[in-house]
């Protein structure tokens, strides 16, 4: 970028080459198009100036890396003669038009890093050379910059904003600026809400998608933002002044009640649970024999705070006194989502469930402090902590106590798990039970499988999550450096980092998962390490070893231990 302000102390990659930075007051109004005509070969050579120290460098910038923002600031200010030359140059210069098209093709930095901001089109790729951090800012190379200055508040700043001026290359067309807004009326899916695009997408329509492994353990409450999505039909239009929650089933308890009476008529109860999809690390399944399912990587588990009134305190107040447990055994839930013949997504519960003081359920209004997103069941869903995903049920419209589990092709015919030895020629899905509580659980997000660590490091730092359903607590988790054969244990984490511990929970109600890390020496004469991890919760449930033994023809309740290989690389520097 022709007009980047060199920062040479800010960096501990060395002070950049800046002679080819230098432009004269004859040549600045065509300064921007410089950078932006040049060849893939001029900055090729730039790269390989600065060699590992590129792929080292990637800031903190979309990372949420706010020391490191303001480090750069103190230096930014430093410099106010260069920084009133450079707006003077914005207020004159005439920025050429680009294409999303165009933008697209820089997404990484052999290519260079494009991103764009309110319409305007910024080339960040020798800031990101500048700055240590994690290569986060990659996610949101070639596309917008908001949905990830969204997740991070620290950037919403002025002077943020005029470190960022400084970049600008060009104005994105207004043909794409009027594409990102267009919506097709004629798709059901038209009105679905806008996601982050740092998400993996599984499947669009409906809209199924996980967060970047490394980003999931980034936090212990998951941001909403970047919650895996699990959708079965589209997003309903949901009304929050009419809504209205109608509790019904055997005789003896009839109850309707709208949003604002739900908040007002209850006590509201906050509880931390992680919801996890069936369907979590199905790809592992895939890769021993195909299944039928998305290909759900290790991020279709989320953890957050929810808010609402409990399920019992309601059923109550409908009329089901605790004796109602001898007339009925399940409380069913429908959604406001719908498929085409109208049919609505449900699921049910068992009973005990529902009304156990210490069962926790919850019709929840909010998430994370804030009402529920669109996507996650806005205005009111079932959570139902230690329990599928599926039985989670988002938009609620509907709770019928019944006698009879949920009649629901999600409650019937799918979530359920078989022998390995069944096929879709011989499976009867009445024979094996609805899913309810999930198996012990525990997966590696940093590193990645097919990492590079370099020698020099000496020492690797593993992290991840873990997670038991029915409210048992991981009490250890285990990692291996050499697939197996000698074992560390790892240190635990419930709280965000930097806060106080949280105490353990009571017996049965540990709802949220885990996170944990171990760092350790890298072994002397490995070339390769395939790191493994596994869980242990406080009923000593563990994981089973490999995939095949629980490999089912939906690809469900896949816990085997979590292997990815990291290859080393060593040190060639020759004097």
């Amino acid at each position: 970028m022709l007009l980047l302000r060199c920062c040479h102390s800010l960096t501990r990659f060395g002070p950049l080459n800046t002679q080819r930075h230098k432009v004269t007051p004859a040549v600045v109004s065509c300064a921007v198009r410089l950078w932006s005509s040049s060849s893939s070969e001029d900055r090729g050579s730039y790269q390989r100036s600065y060699g590992p120290r590129w792929r080292h460098g990637l800031a903190g910038l979309l990372a949420g890396s706010g020391a490191v923002l303001a480090y750069g600031l103190h230096h930014h200010k430093a410099e106010q003669q260069d920084s009133i030359t450079v707006q003077t140059i914005e207020k004159t210069s005439a920025f050429p038009i680009i294409s999303q098209e165009e933008v697209t093709t820089h997404r990484s930095l052999e290519d260079g890093v494009w991103v764009t901001y309110k319409g305007g089109v910024y080339d960040i790729t020798e800031f990101v050379a500048m700055h240590p951090g994690g290569d986060k800012i990659l996610l949101a190379a070639g596309g917008a910059l908001e949905p990830f200055w969204a997740l991070y508040a620290v950037h919403n700043q002025e002077h943020v904003l005029e470190m960022l001026s400084e970049y600008k290359v060009g104005e994105l067309s207004a043909e794409d600026v009027k594409k990102q807004k267009a919506i097709k009326t004629s798709d059901p899916y038209s009105t679905d809400p806008e996601r982050h695009p740092a998400l993996h997408i599984n499947n669009l329509k409906p809209f199924n998608a996980e967060p970047p492994p490394e980003l999931l353990s980034d936090s212990f409450i998951t941001p909403s933002a970047i919650f895996f999505k699990r959708n079965h039909l589209p997003v309903p239009q949901v009304d929050a002044a009419s809504y209205q929650l109608h509790v019904e089933g055997l005789p003896g308890g009839v109850l309707t009640l709208s949003l604002e009476e739900l908040k007002t008529r209850f006590p509201k109860h906050t509880i931390t649970a992680t919801l996890q999809c069936a369907g979590n690390r199905r790809s592992e399944m895939n890769k021993v024999k195909q299944v039928k399912g998305l290909n759900w990587g290790i991020a279709a588990i989320s953890n957050a705070t929810w808010g609402g009134a409990r399920l019992r305190d309601v059923l109550l107040a409908a009329g089901y006194s605790p004796d109602v447990a001898q007339r009925a055994f399940h409380v069913q839930f429908e959604g406001l989502d719908k498929d085409v013949s109208g049919t609505t997504y449900g699921a049910s519960i068992p009973l005990n469930k529902a009304v156990n003081e210490e069962g926790d359920v919850l019709l929840a209004y909010e998430m994370n402090g804030q009402d529920i997103p669109a996507d996650h069941g806005y205005p009111v869903r079932a959570v139902v902590p230690g329990t599928v995903g599926a039985r989670n049920v988002k938009w609620l419209g509907k709770i019928i106590v019944s006698a009879e589990e949920s009649t629901s092709h999600w409650q019937q015919n799918d979530y359920k798990g078989f022998s390995p030895g069944t096929d879709w020629d011989t499976v009867d899905f009445k024979s094996a039970p609805a899913i309810q509580e999930l198996p012990i659980q525990s997966a590696i997000t940093v590193p990645t499988d097919g990492a590079v660590v370099d020698r020099s490091s000496e020492e690797v730092t593993v992290k991840g999550y873990a997670w038991s359903g029915g409210g048992r607590e991981v009490v250890r988790v285990d990692v291996s450096l050499d697939g197996g054969k000698t074992w560390q244990v790892a240190q635990l984490r419930s709280s965000e980092k930097g806060q106080a511990p949280e105490p353990s929970p009571p017996p049965g109600r540990a709802w949220a998962w885990k996170l944990w890390e171990v760092t350790a020496p890298l072994p002397a004469e490995a070339q390769e390490l395939e790191i493994v991890c596994k869980a242990v919760d406080n009923s000593y449930n563990m994981q089973p070893d490999t995939v095949p033994p629980i490999w089912n023809l939906r690809g469900v309740l896949s816990n085997a231990w979590h292997r990815v290989k990291v290859v080393i690389r060593e040190d060639n520097n020759e004097e």
